[in-house]
């Protein structure tokens, strides 16, 4: 049953794990939410849609969909580079979600006078390897971190909200680039988070009816595809980010007590179990299960100890904006129509042709624009 609600989970999730690495200093930004909302429209709307969509041609998770999807269209191998690099993105993401538990814990435990005398570095290694143990548990782990993410964001609520001045500001490119970034990476928009989740609960309801009578099945397997829409699964997803979005845009300059701050940064390893619980199968389809935990862990480590994390959030940016791109273009120049028409199952015809604009032409250019906008960043 946790399975069905993976996705959701993780739609309510990652904007409480990654906004407070993009969100600008000033909350009260009106044209950074602005542009936000765009990008959340034109970018990650149709980037879910795509995903859901092969999702359901491929019946399999990311990396041996991509497989099956580019020998169908006759496509380069090269496309497939896309699960590669989601698997990657995804222990990215727990990098540096880690990286800010360890630093967060160290400085909780200094508050209450019962500090470690360790480097932050070595904390991190120590909690990715308590994640990768918690990752065998699958599912599991999200509910939890959910939990103890929101106890500990309750108790900071509780000594009162950060003041929030609203003002408009001059809008620039890098503005942009942080919005889409912020739109793409905390909604999971290319790391196949969703796509995984769809295949997770497709894989369930073939195993249950394998287990019962098949002929008794099939009518109402008939009507369940007849009655498939990715409408019906991108929607409550989309929306769903979109609140908790907001609602985390408005506490990232939020100040925890030290037992939330605790609370809070534990839920975060056990969510990023999940993460490193995705990379390792997909890993596990060319490596198997053992040498892929073995290759999640070193590079998971590798990254907490060596990397800063200003510098894991510019990788992240990176390789998430090249995965989201060779996602889009794959879908939108690389399908076939009628294979993608049929995914999908639009209401009507229109919606599938603005689908087809959007993720042929405005994503790539928003994500070229957005890349443009980090370097100008960086180099300033």
């Amino acid at each position: 049953m946790m399975i069905r609600y993976a996705s959701y989970f993780m739609a309510a999730l990652l904007p409480l794990l990654l906004f407070r690495w993009f969100a600008p200093a000033s909350i009260g930004e009106i044209d950074f939410w602005l542009l936000w909302l765009l990008a959340m429209l034109l970018v990650s709307l149709p980037v879910v849609y795509a995903e859901i969509a092969l999702a359901y041609r491929s019946v399999d998770a990311p990396l041996a969909g991509m497989q099956k999807l580019t020998r169908e269209a006759d496509a380069s191998p090269l496309w497939r580079s896309f699960g590669w690099l989601a698997a990657v993105v995804a222990i990215v993401i727990a990098a540096l979600v880690i990286s800010g538990a360890s630093s967060g814990m160290l400085s909780a435990l200094t508050e209450l006078g019962t500090a470690a005398n360790l480097p932050s570095f070595a904390v991190a290694a120590a909690l990715m390897v308590i994640a990768l143990l918690l990752s065998l548990l699958g599912v599991a782990p999200l509910p939890i971190g959910l939990g103890l993410m929101i106890l500990g964001l309750v108790m900071g609520v509780a000594n009162g909200l950060p003041q929030v001045h609203f003002a408009m500001t001059d809008v620039s490119l890098a503005e942009w680039a942080r919005a889409v970034a912020l739109a793409l990476v905390s909604v999971g928009a290319g790391t196949g988070l969703y796509w995984f989740g769809q295949h997770l609960v497709t894989r369930q309801d073939l195993t249950a009816l394998e287990a019962g009578n098949l002929h008794a099945h099939g009518s109402r397997v008939s009507k369940s595809e007849s009655a498939y829409r990715a409408t019906k699964l991108v929607l409550p997803i989309w929306i769903l980010q979109l609140l908790v979005g907001v609602v985390a845009l408005f506490i990232s300059g939020l100040t925890l007590p030290p037992i939330g701050q605790l609370l809070y940064w534990v839920g975060v390893v056990f969510v990023a179990s999940y993460l490193l619980h995705y990379s390792a199968q997909q890993l596990a389809h060319k490596f198997g299960l053992l040498i892929s935990l073995l290759i999640t862990l070193a590079l998971g480590v590798l990254l907490v100890v060596i990397i800063p994390t200003a510098w894991l959030v510019g990788l992240l940016v990176i390789i998430s904006s090249i995965a989201v791109f060779l996602l889009s273009v794959f879908a939108g120049w690389r399908m076939k129509i009628s294979h993608l028409r049929k995914s999908l199952n639009f209401s009507n015809e229109a919606l599938y042709n603005l689908w087809r604009v959007a993720i042929r032409l405005v994503v790539p250019l928003a994500l070229i624009l957005a890349l443009i906008g980090w370097m100008m960043q960086w180099l300033s």
